[in-house]
C-alpha cells in the first residue's frame, strides 16, 4: 500500500478529538545557544505521555465489528502498549499486551491501569513477541503492530501535519526513529506540504538498526542497554525503511552523554519532563548542530514517560558533568581542627559542603595523614577550580574525583 497526504489527512480527521493537539514551541534558549531557530513540537503532553496514542487510535477505530469484539494483541515495553490500551478501552475492545519478563513494574501497572490485560512472557521483547503471535494465531485476534502498518504510520503522521500547520516554513524536521513509523509518517506529510524541507532522523549510537540496514549492514542486536529504550529498536520496519529512504536526508546518531543533556536541558529550560527517545531529537541538534546552524528547525520530542528514579540520576549526572557538584579528594594531617579549617575555606569561596567522608583505616596514607572526601556544590567549572586553588594554596593537596568530566586543572 502507497501512502500519501490524503491518508495522514484523514487520519488527522479520524483521531480529532480523540487524542491532544500537542502545541509547538519554540525553546529562545537552545535556539540562542546553536544560533537557529529551534521550535518543539511536544508529543509528551499527550493523554499517555506518548505520540504512540494517534496510529493507535487509527488502526483500533478501522476495525470490523467483528474484529473489535473478538480483540487485539500488542506487543510492548511501554509507549504503544498504553496507547493500544488507552484507545481499546475507550472504544470496548478487549486488549492482551505481551511484555518481557523483567519489566518495570511502574509500566505493567500503567498499563493494567488503562483496561489492558498484561502477560508477562519471555526474557526479551523478540520472545514476548513470539508468544504474541502464537496467541493471535490460535485464537484469531487482530494484532497490532507498532510500526509497520499503514494505519499506524498515517497516524503517526498527524504529528509533522500539526507541526507545519505552527510552523509551515520550516527548513529541517528532526524525528526519534526506532522501528520508523513516527518519521515515515511525518516525511510522508512534511514532504507533501513543503517538498523543500529536509528529514533527519534520529537514534541512538548503540542501536543504529535502521541508519544500518539503509547502509546495507547488518543491523546491531546486543548494543547493551541505552536510556532511549524508547527507540532502542533491534528489526527495524520493512514498510518504513522504504518510505525513510525515499524521503529522509540523514539518519543521525547520538550518544548516551548527550541524550542525558539533552534531558537536564528540557527539565531546566523548558520545565519540561522528557523520555530517553524523546530527547534525541534536541541531542542531536547539540552533537550536530554545525548542519542547522542558522536555520528553522523543528524537533518532535516524542514522548515524555521516564522512570522517576532514571531522571533523579539523570539530573544528579548532569550537576556533576556541569561542576555543579564536585567531590574533592583532599589529603590533611589527621590533627584538631584540621577539619574546621577545610570546610572554612571551602566555605569562604562560596561552596556548600553536601557530604564529608573522613577516611582513616581503609587507605595506604601514614596513620598521621587522611584522606577527606568532600561532596560540594559549586556555580560552575570556574567555581570549582576557584576552590582547587584555595585548597592547595593552604597546603591541602587535593584532586577533583571523576575529573574526566570536568575542564579544570589538578593539583
Amino acid at each position: 500500500m502507497t501512502l500519501s497526504i490524503k491518508d495522514i489527512k484523514a487520519a488527522a480527521e479520524l483521531i480529532n478529538g480523540h487524542v491532544v493537539r500537542t502545541p509547538t514551541l519554540a525553546i529562545p534558549s537552545l535556539s540562542r545557544h546553536l544560533d537557529m531557530q529551534v521550535f518543539a513540537k511536544l508529543e509528551n503532553l499527550q493523554t499517555t505521555g506518548a505520540f504512540k496514542v494517534r496510529g493507535a487510535m487509527v488502526k483500533l477505530s478501522r476495525l470490523t465489528e467483528a474484529e473489535k469484539s473478538a480483540g487485539v494483541v500488542a506487543v510492548s515495553a511501554g509507549n504503544h502498549a498504553q496507547g493500544v490500551a488507552y484507545h481499546a478501552s475507550r472504544l470496548g475492545i478487549p486488549a492482551t499486551i505481551f511484555m518481557p519478563e523483567g519489566t518495570p513494574f511502574t509500566k505493567i501497572g500503567r498499563t493494567e491501569d488503562l483496561g489492558a490485560t498484561v502477560v508477562l512472557e519471555g526474557r526479551s521483547l523478540t520472545e514476548a513477541w513470539a508468544a504474541a503471535e502464537q496467541l493471535v494465531a490460535d485464537r484469531q485476534l487482530t494484532f497490532i503492530h507498532p510500526f509497520d502498518d499503514p494505519d499506524i504510520i498515517a497516524g503517526q503522521g498527524t504529528v509533522a501535519l500539526e507541526l507545519l500547520q505552527d510552523q509551515p516554513d520550516l527548513d529541517c524536521l528532526i524525528v526519534p526513529i526506532g522501528g520508523g513509523g513516527l518519521i515515515a509518517g511525518c516525511a510522508i506529510a512534511a514532504k507533501a506540504i513543503n517538498p523543500k524541507i529536509k528529514l533527519f532522523g534520529v537514534q541512538s549510537a548503540l542501536y543504529p538498526a535502521m541508519a544500518e540496514v539503509l547502509a546495507g549492514k547488518t543491523p546491531t542486536t546486543d548494543a547493551g542497554a541505552t536510556i532511549a529504550e524508547g527507540i532502542a529498536v533491534k528489526r527495524p520496519g520493512m514498510m518504513t525503511r522504504k518510505i525513510i529512504a525515499e524521503h529522509v536526508t540523514d539518519i543521525l546518531l547520538v550518544d548516551e552523554i548527550a541524550i542525558e543533556s539533552a534531558i537536564q536541558q528540557c527539565l531546566e529550560e523548558m520545565r519540561m519532563v522528557v523520555e530517553g527517545a524523546g530527547a534525541a531529537g534536541l541531542a542531536a541538534l547539540s552533537t550536530h548542530s554545525e548542519m542547522f546552524r542558522g536555520q528553522k528547525v523543528g524537533v518532535v520530542v516524542s514522548g515524555g514517560n521516564i522512570d522517576s528514579r532514571m531522571l533523579s540520576s539523570v539530573l544528579m549526572r548532569g550537576l556533576v558533568r556541569g561542576g555543579r557538584l564536585v567531590s574533592f579528594r583532599i589529603k590533611l594531617t589527621d590533627s584538631p581542627g584540621i577539619l574546621a579549617k577545610v570546610s572554612g575555606l571551602i566555605g569562604n569561596c562560596g561552596g556548600n559542603i553536601v557530604e564529608v567522608y573522613h577516611q582513616r583505616m581503609f587507605y595506604d596514607v601514614p596513620i598521621k595523614q587522611a584522606d577527606l572526601d568532600v561532596v560540594v556544590e559549586t556555580l560552575d567549572r570556574d567555581h570549582v577550580q576557584e576552590i582547587l586553588t584555595a585548597l592547595e594554596k593552604a597546603g591541602f593537596p587535593s584532586r577533583i574525583l571523576g575529573a574526566r568530566s570536568l575542564d579544570v586543572g589538578q593539583g
